[in-house]
Parts: structure tokens; C-alpha cells; sequence
């Protein structure tokens, strides 16, 4: 692309949120937290002073309202993905927003979480780096201990159950699930991080991550009788739990069906999936995910993973203004990692390689922003990249693109690639 676009500034330092904002943030936040009748419940942090570093779970835009009524009226920053500043750029700097290219090893980022702790406020991090797909733990980076460590304040969680339920990644409409709850929890003060090895830190905070909203669900006894419950569901769900196909799940109202065999299950009020005749492979749609990911990980076991290359429309975000249409090309996503080739609108050649190495996990989005489709971004330190498969043309699952990044990676720290 002849034309050079100007790139957003992620050097500059963070902002302390302006002391008009604060309120107007809790002011905000609150008729959602009302709403869905919020519990918050405090273990170690009813005196826990600033600063310190708040790592919170993530599932749907409620977790930012709920974290805003957990901390305030302390001053916060927080790590937030570049398309969230899309028109909003000083908005979001003014609030406190610090800007972060998904899955990269950013250096400038850890100045910028420095200064926050430097300046005596809290560094809110969403360490999942995206909205779980099923409302369970995502991977976490293994950094997590040594960013802990550099910063040397106390660390705390803040754990959201039923946001997922409430409003999936799959289906963001609201489902008016009440009550919801918060577990805001200090996991180390800062003596007792001082002597902790980042192994232990990391392994403490993985425990403190495990989250399950279905099973939070059913163990709550919370009903939701939205009749859409199910649509999107399929996203997920990519592969038959009957046929064993891939890529023929669909739904609809509160049915998930598959094309190929036929087999159709329910989706219940209390979350579980219910098949309308014969067994019930999967009651706990988590389980029906890991089955997949199981399958993913035999094939990438077996060296056969491949998505073979899939016609795809590229769109780049170099900065916070508009999304840059880049132009038309592949993507081939396989054992090597991620190859992504095509032709700008000006006739040249563009490429983005991600080694298998390089990806410890992936961002992806369903039917973003309600037209553009499915998609995964890919990103450097100065762009992304929003690609898009064509549905017309190729048979894909974006999840099954997660799923096999991860455990590519978890296959190459176990020096089996």
C-alpha cells in the first residue's frame, strides 16, 4: 500500500483519569451493576489501598462496569485492545486507558504499567486478552509472574460470574440475569510477593482464574427463558457431538443442529443441552468444547492440523481512527503457525507470518461488529490485521483457529514441534 498511514502512539504515557471523569465513569457503570443486581464480594481488599495491580476475568463488557464499582474512588489505568479506541481515542486516554496490540510482547507496555504504579494508582489487566468463548478460563501468559514481580505492589483478582450467561460472545444480547456476583480477592500483598517465585505466583493466580458461568448457573438456579438463548451457539460448538462433522452446526430460537446427521439439542433455561432424541452426548456445553479442543489436539499430535488456505478479505487498524480495508489474499493457519498473503488495493504484495511460537493464543471475533463476519486478528507492534474468511468459498470455525493455536503452542513448550 503506497500511501502510509500514521500509527497510534503507544508511547504515550498513561493519563490519570480526570478527577471530573471519575464519577461520571461510577455514574455510568452503575445502572448495569443495579440492574443485574450485583454482589461483590470482598476477601482481603476491604482496606486495600492504591497501588497495586487488579487482574480481572473476562466475558462481556459488564466486567469494566463491575471493576469501576469495585475500586472506586481510587484512580485506575487500564490495558485495553486498540479497536476498543476507535473513535474514542482521547475519551479513552482521558479515562485512563492505556493501549495494547493483542498477543504481543510489548516492552512500551510494561513502561506504561510501571508508570501507573509509579503515579500511586491501581493497573487494571484483563490477562485472558480476550472475551472467553464459553465462559471459562482462557489461557493465561506466563509473564503474568514476572510482570508481578518488576511491579512489586500488592495483587489482586476480581473474578465476575454470570456475565457470560448474561450476554455470551456468541450472542451479546442481554438476557437480564440476576443476581450477579464478584469475587474481588487479594491474592498477594506486596511482602508476601517478595518472596514468592514467579512459578508460585503464576500457578496462585491460574487458581484463582478457574471460572465456570454454566455450572455457576445451574448451581444458582438461574433461569433464562430468552427464546434466542441458543442462536450463535454453533460459533462454538463447530463440531458434531453425534456425526463427528465439522462445520455443519446451526441454530436457532433455542435449537443447536447439525446439518450433516440432523441431530438437534435443546438448550435449557438453566444453560444445559438436552438432545431431542437419542443420548445426550454433551449436557455442559464447556464439555462439548474441550471435546473439541481434544480433537485439535490429536490432530496437531498427529501433524495433520491444517486449514488449508482459505480465500480471505483483509482489514488493517495501523491507529484508533477507521479500520483500512488492505485488500484480498489467503490465510493458511497449520503447523507452522499463521501465513497470511495477498494483494493491497494498489496492486502490491502484503504478508504477515506468525510462527507457532510467536502465538502463545489468538483473538477472534464472531460476526464482528454484527456485519462484517467472522474473523481472527493477527497483530505486530504497529498494526492489525482483521481477517476474514469467506463463508461463500470455504468451510472454517474461527474457534477451531483458537483452539489449535493454543495447543500448537502448548505442543512446542513440550518440544514435541
Amino acid at each position: 500500500m503506497k500511501q502510509e498511514f500514521e500509527r497510534f502512539n503507544m508511547s504515550t504515557p498513561p493519563e490519570r483519569t480526570k478527577w471530573y471523569l471519575r464519577p461520571l465513569t461510577l455514574m455510568l457503570s452503575l445502572p448495569d451493576v443495579i440492574k443485574h443486581k450485583n454482589i461483590l464480594h470482598r476477601e482481603g481488599t476491604e482496606n486495600l489501598k492504591p497501588p497495586f495491580v487488579l487482574l480481572c476475568n473476562h466475558n462481556a463488557f459488564m466486567d469494566f462496569k463491575v471493576a469501576t464499582k469495585a475500586i472506586f474512588p481510587s484512580r485506575a489505568n487500564y490495558v485495553v485492545a486498540i479497536d476498543g479506541f476507535i473513535g474514542r481515542e482521547k475519551l479513552l486516554r482521558d479515562v485512563g486507558c492505556i493501549c495494547k496490540r493483542k498477543f504481543t510482547s510489548d516492552p512500551t507496555l510494561i513502561r506504561q504499567l510501571m508508570r501507573t504504579i509509579k503515579n500511586g494508582d491501581i493497573a487494571i489487566i484483563y490477562p485472558e486478552a480476550r472475551y472467553s468463548l464459553c465462559g471459562t478460563t482462557a489461557v493465561l501468559p506466563e509473564s503474568l509472574g514476572k510482570l508481578c514481580k518488576l511491579l512489586r505492589v500488592p495483587v489482586a483478582v476480581l473474578i465476575c460470574h454470570g456475565h457470560h450467561i448474561n450476554s455470551p460472545f456468541w450472542n451479546l444480547h442481554d438476557r437480564g440475569v440476576k443476581p450477579t456476583e464478584a469475587d474481588y480477592k487479594l491474592l498477594f500483598t506486596k511482602e508476601e510477593l517478595a518472596n514468592a517465585s514467579v512459578s508460585e505466583i503464576n500457578q496462585k493466580i491460574v487458581d484463582a482464574f478457574q471460572y465456570d458461568d454454566f455450572a455457576w448457573q445451574k448451581e444458582k438456579g438461574i433461569r433464562i427463558t430468552y427464546k434466542g438463548r441458543a442462536e450463535g451457539l454453533h460459533k462454538v460448538l463447530y463440531q458434531c457431538a453425534s456425526c463427528k462433522k465439522e462445520y455443519q452446526m446451526t441454530s436457532e430460537g433455542t435449537i443447536l443442529s447439525c446439518k450433516a446427521c440432523g441431530k438437534k439439542w435443546e438448550m435449557t433455561e438453566l444453560g444445559e443441552l438436552r438432545t431431542l432424541e437419542g443420548e445426550t452426548e454433551f449436557s455442559h456445553i464447556p464439555d462439548w468444547y474441550e471435546w473439541e479442543r481434544e480433537n485439535v489436539r490429536k490432530e496437531v499430535a498427529e501433524g495433520t492440523y491444517s486449514t488449508g488456505e482459505l480465500p480471505v478479505r483483509v482489514d488493517s487498524l495501523p491507529n484508533a481512527k477507521r479500520f483500512i480495508r488492505l485488500g484480498e489474499g489467503t490465510l493458511l493457519h497449520d503447523m507452522n503457525g499463521f501465513t497470511v498473503r495477498g494483494t493491497d488495493v494498489d496492486g502490491d504484495p502484503f504478508e504477515m507470518v506468525k510462527s507457532v511460537s510467536s502465538l502463545y493464543s489468538c483473538h477472534i471475533e464472531y460476526e464482528y461488529l454484527g456485519k462484517f463476519g467472522d474473523c481472527v486478528d493477527l497483530n505486530t507492534l504497529k498494526d492489525t490485521w482483521y481477517i476474514y474468511p469467506d463463508p461463500e468459498k470455504c468451510e472454517f470455525a474461527v474457534t477451531k483457529m483458537a483452539l489449535a493455536t493454543e495447543e500448537l503452542f502448548f505442543a512446542h513448550k513440550r518440544g514435541e514441534l
